[in-house]
């Protein structure tokens, strides 16, 4: 542990300044940072394999790019300051809008459709709680410049894929089309309200129903509208007969319930269309989505919320330019992902990437040591070499520690033919007087 000292002018005596962390952020202790790492890793892979490239964006943008098209609670959450130059600046709330202000800004180094996938940490003022914090990780997919099905089935198969890849299998993706619902509010004469009713229903999850009622009656100003839209909201039976409920009450066929048939009809071809339901009631907060738009939540825990989400945000670029880009991403929230799977109990701890620790047990044998830990790491064995010569209890000890599953030790008899002595530090169990090649299989075994 370190402390940092601060020295008394008055005094002459140093003061211990006590270690603390900002309320809503965290310190990420090696186990906790190799299983997000692993993740990301994992994420990554199943990125790249759909044809996404990465990029980066700074942490601070001007206040006026983050917020030009938010609502007052985004507003309320942005870390927001103005800096030592008197310019007006903000923290990133999300990856989505920054993104947007990059293809505006890179619009005649990119070619189109783009597809990028950014991995990194945003940072929003929110109420500390269960799986949110003010400091997070967002794993992003987004497409830029194809407004089409197959844009929009894409992201979703690749929340899926990247999902399962991590070992999250008991999923179910809820979609949602904006249009539709755009299209019912303006058929019971709502549409100048829309933005209000659809922060008020996407509430619902959290306030329940009665108080969605009492709300959407207050912003329709009628009984019989604010019913019209729960019966909206609360879909049928299947994906198919909500989808033929949802056109009914937006008035009959459209262009955005054809782009949900054909979004099923690729969700069946690829067989995985059990795994996503059509919901009316998910709306997603922010104003920006225009389409189609999803939550993702895990089976066993409802209650954690969304661990991935996102949708279609065809205007968004607009706001920094005069051409329209249509866009399609979603992001996963790796925070509240771990922490739903830790309340689980689906996360195994790790302590190091090694594979096998070679104890130190005469220092005058450290360059064999050092030797055998070479050939070890030549074949794609995480290797490392106590550095003490301390005692084999307290080896013992600091390896369990680090969870590392085996340990090699190398007596005096072991060094004449090059042998070595395996020991699996789970089981107790021990191979004795092994090549170096031979101690390879077991391990990878």
């Amino acid at each position: 542990m370190y402390f940092f000292t601060l020295s008394s002018s008055i005094t002459g005596m140093e003061t211990l300044i006590q270690p603390k962390v900002l309320k809503g952020f965290r310190d990420f202790l090696p186990s906790a940072e190799i299983l997000r790492t692993e993740l990301t890793e994992k994420i990554t892979q199943v990125y790249r394999s759909f044809g996404f490239v990465p990029i980066d964006t700074p942490v601070l943008e001007y206040t006026e790019i983050l917020l030009r098209k938010s609502n007052g609670e985004t507003e309320k959450q942005v870390f927001r300051f103005t800096d030592n130059g008197g310019r007006d600046v903000a923290m990133r709330f999300d990856l989505t809008v920054p993104f947007a202000r990059f293809t505006a800004e890179h619009k005649n180094d990119l070619y189109f459709p783009f597809k990028r996938y950014h991995i990194a940490k945003v940072w929003r003022g929110e109420k500390p709680q269960a799986g949110r914090y003010r400091e997070f990780m967002q794993c992003d997919v987004d497409t830029v410049g194809s407004d089409s099905a197959a844009a929009d089935f894409e992201i979703l198969s690749v929340m899926k894929t990247a999902l399962n890849a991590i070992g999250v299998n008991g999923i179910t993706i809820h979609v949602n089309h904006r249009g539709i619902f755009n299209r019912f509010l303006a058929c019971i004469g709502t549409a100048e309200k829309s933005e209000d009713i659809l922060r008020s229903v996407d509430k619902l999850a959290k306030v329940g129903k009665d108080a969605v009622f009492a709300e959407l009656q207050e912003l329709t100003g009628s009984e019989d509208k604010a019913q019209k839209i729960l019966t909206y909201i609360a879909g049928a039976d299947s994906f198919e007969s909500t989808l033929d409920l949802l056109e009914s009450m937006a008035g009959g066929p459209g262009d955005d319930t054809a782009r949900m048939r054909e979004i099923r009809a690729m969700m069946k071809a690829a067989g995985i269309e059990s795994t996503y339901v059509l919901d009316p009631s998910i709306t997603r907060g922010l104003d920006y989505y225009t389409g189609i738009v999803y939550e993702t939540f895990l089976n066993d825990l409802p209650s954690i919320g969304s661990v991935c989400s996102g949708g279609r945000y065809d205007n968004l670029a607009g706001l920094y330019m005069k051409e329209k880009v249509p866009g399609v991403g979603m992001s996963i929230g790796l925070d509240r992902l771990i922490a739903g799977l830790e309340e689980l109990g689906k996360t195994e701890k790790k302590g190091s990437y090694l594979d096998v620790e070679i104890f130190c047990l005469d220092k005058n044998h450290a360059a064999h040591y050092q030797k055998v830990a070479a050939q070890l790491r030549a074949q794609q064995v995480a290797a490392e070499v106590f550095p003490d010569p301390k005692k084999l209890g307290q080896q013992y000890a600091v390896t369990e520690a680090k969870c590392v599953p085996w340990g090699i030790m190398i007596k005096e008899e072991n060094l004449k033919d090059g042998t070595v002595t395996l020991k699996n530090l789970r089981t107790r169990e021990q191979f004795e007087n092994i090549t170096v090649d031979k101690a390879v299989q077991l391990i990878r075994s």
